[in-house]
């Protein structure tokens, strides 16, 4: 297959009746099994998730991007997808939760099945057959029929349990006159822990998701039929938007290498803050910047030079002993926030500048200590900004999405970041000095300027 048109390229949604179905095994699989045959597979996560795009990356060899209909709104959905898509012969889109589960109160928005609608792009449906026979018909039958719009070509019967019982499912699914496209058996290989905010990301694992991912590509090419697979992601229908480019969204921003130099701004990395969307990066450096990747857990002192710091989401708890220990590196952290620099600091970035997190010190920028909870706080955010920040002016409307199990206890001397409109009123984050630190992870995509105002507030070398 010769690499098609971004507009052209196949593509095929991989979605499910509900989560826990086997959604990522199977995309996941079905990625780095087209990938072995010599195929440039295009990866790309539905929703706002952080570590079903680490496995996709894994499986590809490509980065794995977002698409997102509530955090970027649905007019950016398909050019942030051929963005992505440019150069590659095929396309596989996971999506999240249930099929047609969106945004709360929200109806489609940000749903599977509306994302397959604004990519013209089919669905294959994932099927946890492991508790049922005919009924399985039904089932389908009633994600088939639920909107028109939405075209399942196909199901894959997962955690079947023998051969008669495949023969049991295949002959109720005749009835519906869906194909089944695969069959796959209960397979321990494929696992991937799991703990208080879902899988395990990929940069904790090491050699351990690589044989995951081995063992999926497997399973799903024993057990699917993929020359079906990628005909049916043939059938997608042509798009005609133009792909999102970072240049072109911020062509009407001043760069501040027109005054003399790029500004070196570092971003968090490694294993404890791998939480971030891949245009963040591309829109700051579009907006001039040079962008540095540091590991708070390895690097003792920031990228030198640096201006401005930039510390997405992550798991700093599971790390909090070794990121308090590396004390150079945060000392390093407060002398430059401290000092009045631009610092953008999203859900762990907030517990990272905070003073204590479990007990243990952090970099102390923020009179916060911060602790880890048994309560989720899990949803989609409208926020508007209350004080101005190296990231936005006051009353600028922004969309996010909080996903933690910590509680932070503010201390004294900093302004609300945002104010939450729904799901209930409320105030949330720190702007103090050059600092935005707040629990909502934003789509930069959605609001270039913010790449544009953090890079010009990091002023020139």
């Amino acid at each position: 297959m010769t690499a098609a048109t971004p507009a052209s390229v196949p593509r095929v949604v991989v979605a499910a009746p509900s989560s826990g179905s086997g959604k990522t095994t199977v995309a996941t699989g079905l990625m780095a099994a087209l990938a072995a045959r010599g195929l440039a597979v295009s990866p790309h996560k539905v929703g706002p998730d952080y570590i079903d795009p680490g496995y996709h990356a894994l499986a590809t060899g490509r980065t794995g991007r977002n698409l997102d209909a509530y955090l970027c709104g649905p007019e950016l959905v398909e050019p942030l997808f051929l963005h992505g898509s440019r150069g590659c012969d095929i396309a596989v889109i996971e999506g999240v939760m249930g099929l047609y589960d969106g945004a709360a109160g929200e109806g489609e928005l940000a749903s599977t099945a509306h994302v397959a609608k604004l990519l013209r792009a089919p669905v294959v449906l994932v099927v946890d057959a492991s508790a049922q026979s005919r009924s399985v018909a039904a089932l389908v039958h009633g994600f088939v029929s639920f909107d028109p719009d939405v075209r399942v070509g196909g199901v894959i019967l997962n955690k079947v349990g023998s051969d008669r019982h495949e023969e049991m499912l295949r002959e109720a699914l005749d009835a519906v006159g869906v194909p089944v496209l695969g069959a796959l058996r209960r397979a321990a290989p494929v696992e991937t822990p799991s703990r208080h905010l879902g899988l395990v990301p990929v940069a904790e694992r090491g050699t351990a998701a690589v044989e995951a991912v081995a063992a999926m590509a497997a399973l799903v090419a024993d057990g699917c039929d993929l020359e079906g697979l990628v005909a049916l992601a043939r059938g997608a229908g042509t798009l005609s938007a133009a792909a999102w480019d970072a240049a072109e969204a911020l062509r009407s921003s001043r760069s501040p290498q027109d005054s003399g130099g790029a500004p070196r701004v570092a971003v968090a990395g490694g294993a404890a803050f791998t939480f971030s969307y891949a245009e963040h990066a591309e829109l700051l450096a579009a907006a001039g910047a040079e962008v540095v990747v540091f590991d708070p857990l390895r690097d003792e002192e920031l990228p030198e030079g640096t201006r401005g710091l930039v510390i997405g989401g992550g798991f700093p708890e599971v790390y909090v002993a070794e990121l308090s220990a590396n004390e150079g590196l945060r000392k390093s952290v407060a002398e430059l926030a401290l000092g009045g620099a631009p610092v953008a600091a999203e859900c762990a970035g907030l517990l990272y500048l905070g003073r204590e997190l479990d007990g243990l010190p952090m970099c102390g920028v923020l009179d916060t200590s911060a602790r880890m909870s048994g309560r989720l706080t899990l949803g989609y955010r409208d926020c508007v900004a209350l004080t101005d920040s190296p990231l936005a002016v006051a009353g600028a409307r922004m969309r996010g999405h909080e996903f933690h199990r910590t509680v932070v206890e503010p201390g004294a001397g900093a302004s609300p970041a945002w104010g939450m409109r729904t799901p209930q009123r409320r105030v949330e984050g720190f702007v103090e000095r050059g600092v935005h630190a707040s629990y909502l992870h934003t789509h930069w995509a959605a609001a270039p300027s913010v790449a544009r105002r953090f890079v010009e507030s990091c002023g020139t070398p």
